[in-house]
């Protein structure tokens, strides 16, 4: 069965090619960082009307490369949610109309879904179940995971996601947008033991998340030098650090209470290269292993909505031929594929 897949939640234009037999045929991803960066984060009208420019450019590049056309297509997938609600509706009209034209399924994917599934696309990939961390701009959530369109959700961030704590951060920091990947470039160069953050959270039990008073602290840090580039390097390497061990921690004690021992980071956050060591050493400790995708699939992407919406397809799950998007969409009310029936 083959696939397209088409990303528009936030600020990227994402499309992918996905074959049940032969895995992904292409992709292609445009970001709109350099658009929103005069704003210093993402402007939602701006962001609809660029996903509108770009993603039947990026459909016609992909199909090319694969040497496919929209007539050898057996499905369409594109992220229904959550996201900004504007951008969602762009890949949903666009999905829907092309697939009404050819006569062949759509299917709305669930943002985070495709996350979740995205190491998937790699070499080495975990069984079920396993105890994925997505940790994204948006999300921070700790999920049980037994198959497709089976998850709990065991924890999940009470105020500001880590990827969020980390772009205000960065503003205070004087960094340019996006700050999440400028604070950990910075970071580097910090003196990891010159500040000790506070690890929010970790002295009591549960999974849940706080970072709204990690930012606090680093203001309050900063307010109370005359900061130069030096104390900004020790105050980013002191927040990371404070952001990396307490993810750390809490992945410990999922696996732990689980008794599950394969972990999956996905989300952009997950391309942070210290938090990716730190979690291969408590899975290796724990007697499991770790997972996750590279690099270019942690951020929004094509490729992982094409392999969710593929895989709901193939298992003949259905839906209204309605063009819908949800803003808000709960994770965990998902139903496997083999009960998803229109409705």
């Amino acid at each position: 069965m083959l696939v397209l897949g088409l990303e528009s939640s936030c600020d990227e234009t994402g499309v992918a090619l996905f074959d049940t037999e032969r895995g992904l045929l292409g992709d292609a991803i445009y970001s709109q960082i350099a658009l929103h960066a005069e704003y210093g984060g993402v402007v939602p009208e701006l962001a609809s009307r660029d996903h509108v420019r770009k993603a039947l450019p990026l459909i016609r590049e992909v199909l090319t490369g694969a040497g496919k056309t929209t007539a050898d297509l057996d499905g369409v997938a594109y992220t229904a949610g959550p996201g900004l609600i504007g951008a969602l509706l762009v890949g949903a009209a666009i999905g829907r109309s092309l697939a009404w034209g050819l006569g062949i399924p759509a299917i709305g994917v669930h943002h985070m879904e495709g996350h979740l599934l995205a190491p998937m696309l790699e070499n080495s990939v975990p069984d079920f179940p396993f105890i994925a961390l997505l940790v994204s701009g948006g999300h921070t959530m700790l999920v049980r995971v037994d198959g497709v369109g089976r998850y709990r959700i065991l924890g999940e961030t009470l105020d500001d996601a880590a990827g969020e704590a980390f772009d205000k951060t960065a503003k205070l920091l004087g960094l340019p947008y996006p700050g999440g990947p400028e604070l950990a470039r910075l970071a580097e160069q910090g003196d990891p033991s010159r500040f000790h953050f506070p690890r929010p959270m970790t002295d009591r039990p549960g999974l849940d998340f706080s970072f709204s008073g990690l930012k606090t602290f680093a203001l309050n840090t900063l307010q109370a030098l005359a900061p130069t580039e030096t104390d900004k390097a020790d105050v980013a390497r002191a927040f990371e650090d404070a952001v990396v061990e307490t993810l750390a921690i809490k992945c410990r004690r999922a696996l732990q209470e689980t008794g599950i021992s394969r972990l999956v980071i996905a989300g952009g956050v997950g391309a942070n290269r210290q938090l990716r060591a730190r979690l291969a050493e408590i899975a290796r400790k724990e007697g499991g292993a770790v997972f996750y995708p590279r690099p270019k699939y942690c951020t929004d992407n094509g490729a992982m909505i094409a392999y969710a919406g593929a895989l709901r397809l193939a298992a003949g799950a259905q839906e209204l031929n309605v063009i819908g998007a949800r803003a808000r969409w709960n994770l965990d009310s998902l139903e496997p594929p083999d009960q998803q029936r229109a409705s």
